[in-house]
């Protein structure tokens, strides 16, 4: 299946549902953020009471000692990442899927095959993203407790980092971060296609903003399920640096807190990647004439499975 879209097209559109989706879910993101970097009471930081509790305890705290503006700490990175990770991870997705598959295949392509390209172009986009995503987790970061605000906006956040700490430190977290994004790119495109290809075929639902939406939910449901590990793994290698690799913060968050510490912050998490996908696939689907990621109108979407 070739798309009717140039590279650039899909690019700029997939950027741009992914900037609006970003810019109205950060404070969700910002609320997990702050979970996953509280480690529980008496663990690595010694006694004391877990100041965030919950999504909407967390939300509500950040909102009144620091402001309401808070929330969308790490915005300007946000939508730095979104252009770059956005744009990347589905615009690269139909020419890697067609490079495995063949330019002159015709028929149904296979599950694995969906997957494997959307392994590649997530660890590709976030690899190329990264530095924007750790300025991001370093602005979320700032006012939990302890941590001193250290930068005046994400430009001064990429200056500081590269003159104090060198410019490879832009790419700190980077195998948790290829590791968590290539999976739930896999999982959010994968679980989409299949699921709105089921909701297609059920009586009565049509190529609507009702199965887009229930299709997001569920593709942002089956991402953070998988991602949450690396997730919570990624978040702690860029908000701290106690750690000494990926393994060492695996290590230390398991012995010192539990398997269950690396499903903290879920709840905010599915909250935020749930709405997060409705909202980028709604957009993408209404913005686009065409097929991006194999999502075609009703008909051609059936015909292309």
């Amino acid at each position: 299946m070739a798309s009717e879209i140039s590279f650039a097209g899909i690019f700029a559109i997939s950027a741009t549902a992914a900037c609006f989706a970003e810019f109205c879910t950060l404070p969700l993101d910002t609320a997990k953020v702050r979970l996953q970097l509280q480690k529980r009471a008496g663990s690595l930081e010694g006694a004391g009471v877990s100041k965030y509790r919950g999504l909407l305890g967390t939300v509500a705290t950040i909102a009144k000692e620091e402001g309401l503006l808070a929330l969308w700490k790490g915005i300007i990175p946000g939508l730095h990442r979104q252009c770059i990770y956005g744009g990347l991870r589905i615009g690269l997705y139909e020419p890697i899927k067609t490079f495995f598959v063949g330019s002159y295949y015709v028929g149904d392509v296979s599950l694995f095959s969906k997957v494997l390209a959307a392994l590649i172009t997530g660890a590709i986009a976030i690899a190329v993203a990264n530095p924007t995503d750790l300025v991001k987790v370093r602005l979320q970061a700032e006012g939990k407790a302890g941590t001193p605000r250290r930068y005046d906006g994400a430009f001064d956040a990429y200056y500081m980092i590269v003159k104090q700490e060198g410019l490879a430190a832009l790419w700190t977290g980077i195998v948790p971060n290829i590791a968590r994004n290539a999976i739930i790119n896999a999982a959010e495109l994968a679980s989409y296609d299949h699921l709105k290809e089921i909701i297609l075929k059920l009586p009565g639902f049509t190529d609507s903003v009702l199965t887009h939406l229930l299709a997001g939910l569920g593709a942002g449901f089956f991402a953070v399920s998988i991602g949450s590990p690396v997730d919570l793994v990624k978040s702690r290698m860029m908000g701290d640096s106690v750690y000494r690799n990926t393994f060492d913060c695996f290590l230390r968050t398991f012995k010192c807190e539990g398997p269950l510490a690396f499903y903290k912050g879920f709840l905010p998490n599915f909250f935020r990647l749930g709405s997060w996908n409705v909202i980028m696939f709604l957009t993408l689907e209404q913005v686009s004439t065409a097929p991006t990621l194999g999502l075609r109108r009703s008909r051609d979407y059936s015909d292309d499975k």
